[in-house]
């Protein structure tokens, strides 16, 4: 038998020919999914971008792959990358610097005021009102400022635990003092009068024990709401896309609304003792600047309440801060800055012939 060489060519070139695709749509790309439906061709797609949160790492995919949690797709949604976390740090992030060296220079600003006031301990400006509950004042705003610190880097339980508990207490004394305050700016205007039965009430028991029982009362909410439910580190992976806000859970809710509205409380209570009180006239009355300091602790924590909730991440522990700092520089500044200033530059006044003279002016 013989073999035809130009048909054992022509078959050999037969087998090296490539058969053809056929495809009506390109290739999809990584990143992308096949949609069918849109051609009347049932083999013709179109290729549309994954989804937010979904990749596809490979060509031609027709469904994409959603990230877990902790990550998120890249720009190209062709592999997914670790999400950023985000919370007030330390090192990334210069306002915690700004709220470091602030908190530090009103701190040593307040232990200023407290020498001041221990080395004219015995001059009637600084005796006038009770002096120890002065000096309580005065580390408590010292604290208030320190407590700042307890916001900054990354929130852990313990930190959490502290944060609202330390200035919810914190505050609570200071107002609690000024409340103390205010009730024997009244009291000692209706002691003056003859035969009155309010002469029994003055002295420092009095004040000591109602500052006492109104701190008290905040350290058992404070204890109950940890006992219950305490605050903790919680992520939250959905507000913010491509991050994990590193955030701390207040655990219960009515347990946080106690600690601010006790204090709130306080602080309406001896703003509204504070406003009846400021004309009496009493040669030591400091009534009208614990009226001035309560209006402005009060309108700072008012003016916080939407701010705070209208805010995330660590924008949102930001206006906390800056709610501590603006309340505690305004006790500071009403309640303080008027006394060192006659203690200061005017030691003519700082007799009782002379505040007798200044405060009838």
């Amino acid at each position: 038998m013989t073999i035809d060489n130009s048909q054992v060519v022509n078959e050999t070139n037969i087998s090296m020919i490539t058969v053809p695709v056929s495809r009506c749509s390109r290739p999809c790309l990584p990143g992308n999914r096949k949609k069918f439906g849109t051609s009347i061709h049932k083999c013709c797609y179109e290729c549309v971008p994954c989804p937010e949160g979904e990749i596809s790492n490979i060509s031609d995919s027709e469904n994409c792959m959603k990230c877990s949690d902790e990550e998120w797709p890249n720009e190209k949604k062709d592999r997914c990358v670790p999400k950023l976390t985000e919370f007030l740090s330390y090192t990334d992030d210069p306002i915690s610097a700004v709220f470091s060296a602030v908190s530090t220079l009103c701190c040593l600003l307040a232990c200023l005021i407290l020498g001041i006031f221990v080395h004219y301990q015995d001059t009637p400006i600084v005796k006038a009102n009770n002096r120890t509950l002065s000096y309580l004042l005065l580390v408590s705003i010292m604290l208030s400022f320190l407590c700042v610190f307890l916001f900054l880097g990354r929130p852990v339980d313990v930190t959490c635990i502290l944060r609202v508990t330390s200035f919810g207490v914190i505050f609570s004394v200071a107002v609690s003092s000024l409340l103390s305050k205010s009730i024997m700016v009244c009291i000692a205007f209706k002691a003056t009068k003859p035969g009155s039965s309010w002469r029994k009430w003055m002295g420092a028991r009095l004040p000591n024990s109602i500052m006492s029982v109104c701190s008290l009362i905040q350290v058992i909410i404070c204890m109950t709401w940890l006992s219950i439910s305490p605050p903790f580190q919680d992520q939250d992976f959905y507000s913010d896309q491509g991050k994990i806000i590193i955030q701390c859970n207040e655990g219960s809710v009515i347990g946080f609304c106690s600690v601010l509205g006790y204090m709130g409380l306080l602080a309406a209570v001896s703003f509204i003792i504070a406003f009846l009180a400021r004309t009496l006239p009493d040669n030591f009355n400091e009534a009208k600047y614990i009226t001035f300091s309560m209006l402005v602790f009060c309108s700072v924590w008012i003016a916080m309440v939407p701010a705070y909730l209208s805010t995330k991440g660590k924008y949102m522990v930001a206006v906390e801060i800056f709610a501590i700092w603006a309340s505690s520089a305004g006790l500071l500044g009403c309640i303080f800055f008027p006394k060192c200033y006659i203690i200061l530059f005017r030691p003519d006044l700082n007799t009782k012939t002379g505040l007798l003279g200044y405060r009838s002016k």
